[in-house]
């Protein structure tokens, strides 16, 4: 009965879960794209009518545009923001075995980036209210194999950089970012991404910058650091000296990657770009709208709490997280509303099964374990509607209320 006969009892149950995925997914951008789409689509014909796909005009044109919009001296597109730290890390000197300190919560690419470069990560708990690295156990986790830093920008806000550089200033580590959702977020008025030797962008759909598929870019101020991750993501060759293939050398000077961004993204971001701030900004108000209808409810443990770095520094709600106690029933709760969530993230990366031969064990980083426990996002994203926001909030207070759905 389930297939072929929408008349009967499983088709309409199938047409009910259908209804019931749709109503307030965690993200959508179908309203944008339609708002978006002529100027996409005349950037798109100008990639056919040029004729090169991959690392072309397009291309060059976002890595202006991104440098402005960022103040970085380089941007360097790539074809993800995972590859963007693996170029990074390589370009920045990693030797094999050298000891990468990154956060114990964040996604996994933070740290398999570092084993893909060939380095070892080296955990690092977290603050509890801003989720990234915290300065005091960083420099109790400092070893004699570490020879970087790489805290992850999570969620709204930024790591305490000014704490981190200097923490890693005694030590003499090199400090890089994984800010691959940092856009548009500042620290003393330095962009993510921008506090050391370079950092990362990553355009996943979801992110604030999103594209149609994967893409990413690195960030540097570093002349020798942008043209050495330049080299690695096209194969490992420098310069131009194929007249008939410009772009293309005739010497591989490193073991590189093909990692270069192809145009039909970057003409996307180009015209997503444009609409950025006032994206930012509508994340911002959908954010204060949660915080108001969310604050008075028992049961929500954490609301997101945006912290004073000073002047020129600025937070983007990338998404809403907050952390809730009997997390995974109220997300079991919110899907039977037919509202979407995401958990970020449930297994901390140093109980990862892909890290467990460097010993850590449950209880070494009580901070990331409790938001791994804990955290949930609820939608956040430009398109949604106040109306859907309060459909949200109701949902959760009618879960802590014990109404059921």
């Amino acid at each position: 009965m389930f297939e072929g006969d929408p008349s009967g009892a499983g088709g309409d149950i199938m047409a009910r879960s259908r209804d019931i995925a749709e109503t307030i997914p965690f993200f959508s951008q179908v309203a944008s794209f339609e708002r978006l789409w002529p100027v996409i689509e005349a950037r798109v014909e100008e990639v056919f009518d040029n004729g090169k796909f991959s690392h072309g005009r397009q291309v060059a044109k976002l890595e202006g545009e991104l440098a402005a919009y960022t103040g970085a001296r380089f941007t360097v597109a790539v074809n993800s923001g995972t590859d963007a730290l693996v170029l990074l890390l390589r370009a920045c000197g990693l030797r094999p075995g050298d000891g990468v300190l990154v956060p114990a919560y964040s996604f996994v690419a933070t740290a398999t980036s570092v084993v893909l470069a060939g380095g070892r990560p080296q955990f690092v708990d977290i603050d509890p209210v801003t989720y990234a690295m915290e300065p005091g156990a960083l420099g109790a986790a400092v070893t004699p194999a570490s020879r970087f830093i790489m805290p992850a920008h999570l969620f709204s806000q930024m790591a305490d950089m000014t704490g981190l550089t200097a923490v890693a200033a005694r030590h003499g580590l090199t400090v890089l970012e994984d800010s691959a959702e940092g856009i548009g977020m500042r620290q003393n008025g330095v962009h993510a991404g921008l506090h050391g030797a370079g950092g990362v962008l990553s355009f996943f759909p979801s992110k604030t910058l999103g594209a149609l598929g994967d893409a990413g870019a690195v960030l540097t101020d570093r002349p020798e650091v942008a043209e050495t991750v330049s080299a690695l993501r096209h194969h490992g060759r420098f310069g131009r000296t194929v007249d008939n293939f410009p772009g293309i050398s005739t010497e591989t000077g490193l073991p590189g990657m093909n990692s270069k961004m192809d145009d039909i993204q970057a003409a996307v971001l180009l015209a997503k770009l444009t609409c950025l701030d006032s994206d930012i900004r509508r994340r911002a108000e959908l954010a204060e709208a949660y915080r108001e209808r969310l604050r008075h409810i028992p049961g929500i443990v954490r609301l997101p709490e945006v912290v004073d770095r000073g002047p020129g520094s600025s937070c983007v709600f990338y998404v809403y997280l907050i952390e809730a106690e009997r997390r995974d029933a109220l997300v079991g709760h919110l899907a039977r509303r037919g509202i979407g969530t995401e958990v970020y993230y449930p297994l901390p990366l140093h109980l990862q099964p892909c890290f467990a031969e460097w010993g850590y064990s449950r209880g070494d980083f009580p901070h990331a374990e409790a938001a791994s426990a804990r955290a949930v996002a609820l939608p956040l994203y430009p398109d949604l509607t106040m109306e859907q926001v309060d459909q949200v909030c109701e949902a959760v207070h009618d879960f802590y209320a014990g109404r059921p759905v």
